[in-house]
């Protein structure tokens, strides 16, 4: 990785979760910035309008019209973002679930509510390359 704050994108529908994850990494984190896009139809060209390549993607997995499952598609599916960690957010973290998410090519899952002491350091081992499942 190079010297550059890590470029964060998350994609989630719901405000409270979106304060919360500004928070932590605003406050805790001390990144300057955290892209939240909301998901709409027009998703790829919202990833496109940030003028930077994201280090990692926080994909809810719940939304509409588009849920996780069918944004990583998309993701994986641009030159641009094809080799972009992908990390679901999820409350579902039944077995059949993960299995699921890493059959699918997800690079990781952390289980929500997101713990904020252990979330600054599950970023850093994404960032490094290392797939992070993480469900406490």
């Amino acid at each position: 990785m190079n010297d550059r704050e890590p470029v964060l994108v998350y994609v989630e529908d719901d405000e409270p979760s979106i304060v919360v994850m500004k928070a932590i990494v605003e406050k805790v984190m001390k990144l300057p910035i955290l892209h939240v896009l909301r998901n709409r139809a027009d998703f790829m060209e919202q990833v496109k309008q940030l003028g930077v390549r994201p280090d990692i993607f926080l994909f809810d997995i719940q939304m509409k019209p588009y849920d996780g499952f069918q944004l990583l598609s998309i993701l994986r599916q641009e030159p641009e973002t094809c080799q972009s960690k992908v990390v679901a957010l999820t409350a579902t973290v039944m077995s059949e679930e993960v299995a699921r998410l890493k059959r699918r090519g997800f690079d990781g899952a952390i289980a929500k509510p997101l713990n904020i002491e252990a979330f600054p350091a599950l970023i850093s081992k994404i960032i490094n390359g290392d797939g992070v499942w993480y469900f406490v």
